[in-house]
């Protein structure tokens, strides 16, 4: 008992993270970086949803897209913050499947703002899943059935997706940019931060994730698109991965 004479409830979460009851997770979760573009979804496209989480202002909504029960939620900046999150919904949530929606930086002019693209597999110089369980490998893959459901959904909508190999990064901010090495050496078109992380976590504990990507800057031409922007006007990139997840078994 508190000394104003308060009894206090102790509050207990399902993981560290994450305050959702299990029952308030789908088994399908799309997640963007950003906890505003999660809200964004979610109140644009789901119905009958509800916030389930917002520990550490990581948003998670849960509602229904065209029949199906999905749950939008934030992953964060960063494979640290993906990693933590994707492991627990995987691990204690018992979430079958995860689809990254996020922005990425181009490493060739022959991809322009607003392009999206389906990742197949991504590099990574990340010590991530090495320091995860001992991993070695490089390169990741993403799951080939998530992929064909997000290939389909964007055929339905007669939008244009290109498959790419891209980079994930630990540093946003490279004093010496390696880009043409990784474009020319190892195939990567294009770069972000979370896919190597969620990829990891999928396969090490036997469940599916995809990664669908908007170019929203280019670092060859030097485009870019606003922090707005980003927020709100990957249109096309959302509703195909929210058609996919309507797909999802």
């Amino acid at each position: 008992m508190a000394n104003n004479g308060i009894i206090k409830k102790e509050v207990v979460y399902m993981t560290a993270h994450i305050e959702a009851k299990k029952e308030e997770i789908a088994k399908t979760v799309i997640m963007p970086g950003d906890p505003l573009r999660a809200k964004f979804i979610a109140e644009t496209y789901l119905e009958n949803y509800r916030l389930v989480n917002q520990v550490r202002g990581i948003y998670a909504y849960t509602g229904d897209y065209k029949g199906k029960r999905v749950t939008i939620m934030a992953s964060g900046m960063g494979m640290p913050s993906m990693g933590i999150y994707s492991y627990e919904l995987y691990k204690f949530y018992d979430v079958e499947n995860i689809i990254r929606v996020g922005s990425a930086g181009a490493y060739t002019k022959d991809l322009h703002l607003y392009d999206v693209l389906l990742v197949s597999e991504c590099y990574s110089d990340s010590s991530y899943a090495l320091a995860q369980n001992g991993c070695k490998e490089n390169t990741m893959y993403s799951s080939e059935e998530l992929n064909l459901s997000i290939r389909t959904s964007a055929e339905d909508l007669g939008e244009t997706i290109k498959n790419a190999k891209v980079y994930s990064s630990d540093v946003f901010y490279k004093e010496n940019d390696n880009y043409e090495e990784l474009y020319t050496n190892y195939g990567c078109v294009a770069c972000e931060m979370e896919s190597f992380a969620l990829f990891h976590n999928a396969n090490v504990l036997h469940k599916k994730a995809a990664c669908v990507l908007t170019i929203s800057d280019n670092l060859v031409t030097k485009e870019e698109t606003t922090s707005k922007e980003r927020q709100t006007s990957f249109i096309k990139m959302i509703e195909i991965a929210l058609e996919a997840a309507r797909k999802a078994s």
